[in-house]
């Protein structure tokens, strides 16, 4: 993930000796600093998952085949499935198994352990010059992508900056009230859950072979009938 930054606490450093020719700065109050916007996204790999995928995307591309015409949406250049339980087929049964347990951990942490869930689940195929165009999952506890191939030139997902006031400061950055788009470089048999409202966009995808993606919603309630 692209905005990575990272710091060092040293306490008890021994700062200038007595008779340093420069006088060391005047000390600071001690801050206590609290972070009061937290937006949290958890990342996994399915490394277990790892050998069933080559088949997946051969499940996908007969999909594709058997159903050529994309259902639109935000994709363009590519292709997206009408059908919006994938995961429910039997050949994904384990993956399914997997996304949901993942959902469940993270819904515990945001304080929604005891919620009655289905996934909304569907396919997002991009072509060389296909992309996502900005968007939010509205309505759901929790959204996510499990990534089944990922080609060289596969364009990033982006999640945009959601706090609307910060473009207006003057610091930008992945600091302390900075605003900043954070870019994730995803890789075959990697899952990500991230909250509904986050909008977010997927770049241009420059290479020959699909990059394919399994998106889902934890959306509360009892499946559909």
């Amino acid at each position: 993930m692209s905005g990575r930054f990272s710091f060092t606490f040293r306490a008890g450093e021994a700062g200038p000796s007595p008779g340093a020719a420069r006088a060391a700065p005047a000390a600071g109050p001690a801050l206590n600093a609290l972070d009061l916007f937290p937006t949290r996204i958890w990342q996994a790999r399915l490394e277990p998952l790892a050998p069933r995928l080559p088949e997946w995307v051969d499940a996908v591309l007969a999909m594709r085949a058997a159903s050529p015409r994309p259902a639109g949406r935000t994709v363009r250049q590519g292709w997206n499935s009408t059908d919006m339980r994938v995961l429910e087929r039997a050949e994904f049964a384990p993956l399914h198994a997997a996304i949901r347990a993942a959902c469940q951990v993270a819904l515990a942490e945001m304080g929604l352990g005891n919620r009655v869930f289905h996934l909304q689940s569907w396919i997002n195929l991009h072509d060389r010059g296909g992309f996502n165009f900005l968007h939010l999952h509205e309505g759901s506890l929790l959204s996510g992508s499990f990534y089944l191939q990922v080609p060289p030139g596969s364009g990033a997902f982006v999640l945009r900056e959601p706090r609307p006031g910060v473009i207006h400061g003057s610091v930008k950055g992945v600091v302390p009230n900075g605003h900043s788009d954070v870019h994730l470089t995803p890789s075959a048999g990697l899952l990500v859950l991230f909250p509904c409202w986050m909008e977010h966009y997927v770049e241009p995808h420059e290479g020959d072979s699909p990059r394919i993606t399994i998106a889902f919603n934890a959306v509360e309630g009892e499946p559909p009938r």
